[in-house]
């Protein structure tokens, strides 16, 4: 086996030590960091076999089964550890010698300190990130004027400050994440992380990799050097489950355990890692009715529901139409850069309608309408019809004003899908089959 200056440039300016050898054993080759470890030099070792140089070498092992040994840790002296990987140098399919490469136990502590140190970095962003991003609501901002709001607004206070679960039961867009920030924020943990998820926007396999993390090696795809869970990186703070409703019977037993015991085990891994997560959980479902179909444990929901908080839903708490939409339409004139207000009579009509998509359906109706208003106010003809207009009035509407209306109406529909912004809009427009500037001009923006 011949070695190239080139190669041999290469192998001596590395830290590793490498020890070449033929199919006779004999040393072929060992750079610098290797002779230093051995204490000799290149003419005292090369051409000797490799056991007469090292009595207890594994190299001759890996000639005589092709293959690799790796991670094999060595002790020279009782103070001088190293790591080996062992390679089968192969030509056409024969072995023709043999590589060894050492980690000096220096370098192997240096590495380990530094991905300790890169653990430590990725913590501390972790934590600003959602602290910036995450947990701007408080309960200054949930507008409670009805009695039955401040009661649940107080009831919410309470809870905050005790480290109990807590259960958000509502209707969709009532502001679940908006009251579990606030609590988060009223609590011991809120210089610590608040971290949300979705339950049903993940399939189970899925949303356990999510909230446990992985190893390594876990399944086809995993990522090199595994995934950190969200009990993981959660800990210290909150760890808000929405839609918990939705999540696979399976994974509810070992979502019971976590809580239970502090601790858990990531996919695919054997030791287990503590954990100190405050849970808020929420759901638009009746529990009690899936835990008598079967389709949620009874047990997880009393571990859950430590405080469970009821939120009316708009339709029960009209009194706070008014102050809501003063506070969204300061939102949007921030947004917009103008200012958007709304007259009595639009006012009025917001009060008489249902609002089956709570606060959520206020909050888009209200940025839908003032992209229509010209002059900044949304009057009563720039609201979508469906708010304005009850059912029993169509019979007297002309066709114009019903195409105008529908078209309206599925326009509105489809940004409250996608959202308003500009990506939103041109989702929109393609889905309709017309150009941006249409839309722009159907919508009178």
């Amino acid at each position: 086996m011949i070695l190239h200056e080139k190669t041999k440039a290469v192998f001596h300016a590395m830290r590793e030590g490498i020890l070449l050898i033929d199919d006779q054993t004999r040393i072929v080759f060992g750079n610098r960091s290797y002779l230093e470890f051995l204490n000799k030099t290149e003419r005292e070792i090369v051409g000797q076999p490799l056991r007469d140089v090292r009595p207890g070498a594994r190299l001759p092992e890996v000639l005589a089964t092709g293959q690799p040994i790796l991670h094999a840790p060595r002790m020279e002296e009782e103070s001088d550890i190293y790591f080996v990987n062992m390679y089968p140098i192969r030509v056409d399919g024969a072995v023709v010698g043999g590589l060894s490469v050492v980690t000096f136990k220096r370098d192997a502590y240096d590495f380990r300190s530094e991905l300790e140190d890169y653990e430590r970095r990725s913590r501390q962003v972790l934590h600003r990130v959602n602290k910036v991003n995450s947990t701007r609501y408080t309960f200054d901002s949930i507008v409670a004027e009805g009695e039955n709001v401040r009661a649940v607004k107080a009831l919410a206070k309470k809870a905050a400050v005790t480290d109990a679960a807590v259960l958000l039961s509502s209707e969709s867009g009532t502001g679940k994440e908006l009251y579990a920030q606030a609590i988060h924020n009223a609590s011991p943990r809120r210089h610590e992380v608040f971290v949300a998820i979705n339950c049903a926007n993940f399939n189970a396999n899925t949303l356990e990799s999510e909230l446990f993390g992985y190893v390594e090696g876990a399944f086809t795809g995993a990522k090199r050097g595994g995934k950190m869970g969200l009990f993981e990186a959660a800990n210290g703070g909150t760890l808000f489950l929405d839609e918990v409703s939705e999540m696979d019977m399976g994974l509810q037993a070992k979502l019971l355990r976590v809580i239970q015991e502090g601790r858990f085990r990531p996919v695919g891994g054997v030791s287990e890692i503590e954990t100190d997560v405050r849970v808020i959980s929420a759901s638009n479902a009746d529990l009690q009715q899936y835990i008598q179909q079967g389709r949620f444990r009874r047990d997880l929901f009393y571990r859950l529901s430590t405080f469970q908080i009821c939120i009316p839903p708009l339709r029960e708490r009209r009194g706070d139409i008014p102050s809501l939409a003063r506070v969204i339409l300061q939102e949007l004139s921030k947004k917009l850069k103008r200012s958007i207000t709304i007259s009595p009579e639009a006012l009025h009509a917001l009060a008489a309608h249902d609002w089956p998509g709570n606060v959520r359906e206020l909050r888009n109706v209200l940025e839908f309408s003032a992209y229509l208003s010209d002059n900044g106010v949304i009057q009563q003809d720039t609201l979508p019809e469906s708010i304005v207009r009850p059912a029993t009035q169509w019979k007297q509407i002309p066709l114009s004003q019903r195409v105008r209306a529908f078209e309206q109406s599925e326009i509105h529909k489809l940004l409250l899908r996608y959202g308003s912004n500009l990506e939103g809009k041109k989702r929109v427009a393609e889905e309709l089959g017309i150009s941006l500037a249409t839309l722009y001009n159907k919508i009178g923006h």
